[in-house]
């Protein structure tokens, strides 16, 4: 099922003894907050804890007493204290100096970048004014050279296998789908790497991106400005007469971004894009209900990809063969979360990726897309051309011990049934 990964980055420092919940108590209560300073090292140790323990967001909630921070570790927010009320405004204020935000305008909503060097690390500072004052939520990024390549991502090896095939296209669309922080971005890029090294000849890659969150090599990357009415759909157009071979679109969010994005998949290009959907079944629905015409799928879809991402145990995890512990799943004895010094008790260390890929190609599942059946149909009939689903990946990863039936019903739902009987792997 490939290998546990944080957030992009290598191997994740051993956490302190003390549990994250008391990291604010534990770090700062000897610090004097009349200090000028105060703000300064406060900030700089959240951003610095934040990258060890391989958070993906750093979370400064306003509350009517306080500032409360929690960390996003593996997909999970984990709660690590509360500022006083008194130097909230001072830290918030900190880190948008950090992202060259105007720290005077606290009424509306700012978005900036810190650029940490030495570490290979950047960051979005995003900032939103609430009830209590302002929220601020930094996105940490991998550097450039930290983002994985399609080896390192843990796809399974059938995926990848077609994956690296339809890379070598001329013309189509690729699309990666799931939930926000699914890793789909991650997945993409990959994809990029992948061209920008081993394409021969060499291709012309672009990208449309809102925002850019990390240079690639090879590509040519542009940002869409809504200030002067370039929007995803504008670019993508103007972005054509610029002689591309591959483009990239960082996401379809509206019916005009998709019918251009699929028009220059018709036209001798090659587009990459990700798209929020709950499956790859529910991609096609999603894009038809859009407006997007039939065909323009049938003929310009490669692929699907759908991904999720689950926690994988830690080495405390303890097996158990207690019905009640399956969740519903088709599965016998099971690994359920312990917790220990390692995992900081939260029984899990790291993440996996779990993916589907949903190929249409010329087969049954082609003319049901042009019929406009909906994603239930679509589904069965991609399980019968021989997609392996994410409920049976997930599944199987619970049978081999790697993760816990409370994540994937944490991650998966509890809404969708899971498959009935074994799994087969591609």
């Amino acid at each position: 099922m490939g290998e546990v990964f944080r957030a992009g980055y290598g191997p994740v420092e051993k956490p302190m003894s003390y549990p994250i919940c008391e990291f604010v108590e534990r770090e700062f209560s000897g610090l004097d907050p009349a200090d000028p300073q105060y703000a300064v090292r406060v900030v700089d140790r959240i951003l610095e804890e934040g990258r060890r323990r391989g958070a993906s967001d750093v979370h400064l909630q306003p509350a009517p007493d306080g500032l409360d921070l929690k960390l996003r570790i593996d997909g999970v927010l984990q709660p690590c204290g509360r500022f006083p009320q008194r130097v909230a405004a001072n830290i918030v204020g900190r880190l948008k100096v950090l992202a060259d935000l105007l720290t005077y305008r606290v009424d509306v909503p700012q978005e900036g970048r810190i650029r940490a060097v030495e570490q290979d690390v950047e960051m979005r500072v995003t900032t939103f004014p609430t009830l209590h004052g302002e929220r601020a939520v930094v996105r940490l990024f991998g550097g450039s050279q930290r983002y994985r390549r399609l080896d390192d991502l843990g796809l399974p090896e059938d995926i990848l296998t077609t994956l690296r095939r339809l890379l070598r296209a001329t013309s189509g669309a690729i699309l990666v789908t799931g939930p926000a922080g699914s890793g789909k971005t991650t997945t993409v890029y990959a994809c990029l790497r992948e061209l920008a090294r081993d394409a021969e000849p060499q291709r012309s890659l672009v990208s449309v991106e809102d925002p850019i969150e990390v240079a690639v090599e090879g590509v040519s990357q542009s940002q869409i400005d809504p200030k002067v009415d370039l929007d995803l759909a504008t670019a993508i157009r103007f972005m054509l007469r610029q002689d591309p071979e591959v483009i990239m679109v960082g996401e379809i969010r509206d019916r005009a971004t998709a019918e251009a994005a699929f028009g220059a998949s018709l036209t001798g290009h090659l587009l990459l894009t990700t798209f929020h959907a709950g499956s790859a079944a529910e991609g096609i629905g999603r894009l038809l209900d859009m407006g997007i015409e039939p065909y323009l799928l049938r003929s310009g879809l490669l692929a699907i990809v759908c991904q999720r991402l689950l926690r994988a145990l830690c080495c405390c995890a303890e097996l158990t063969d207690a019905p009640e512990a399956r969740l519903g799943l088709p599965v016998g004895a099971v690994c359920v979360p312990a917790g220990c010094e390692v995992c900081a008790g939260t029984g899990y260390q790291g993440r996996f990726v779990v993916a589907e890929m949903l190929v249409p190609e010329r087969t049954e599942l082609g003319r049901a897309i042009l019929s406009r059946s909906d994603a239930a149909r679509l589904e069965q009939l991609a399980i019968q051309a021989g997609m392996v689903t994410r409920w049976e990946r997930a599944c199987e990863a619970v049978r081999a011990g790697k993760t816990s039936p409370a994540e994937v019903r944490r991650v998966l739902g509890f809404n969708d049934p899971p498959p009935i009987g074994g799994v087969s792997q591609g």
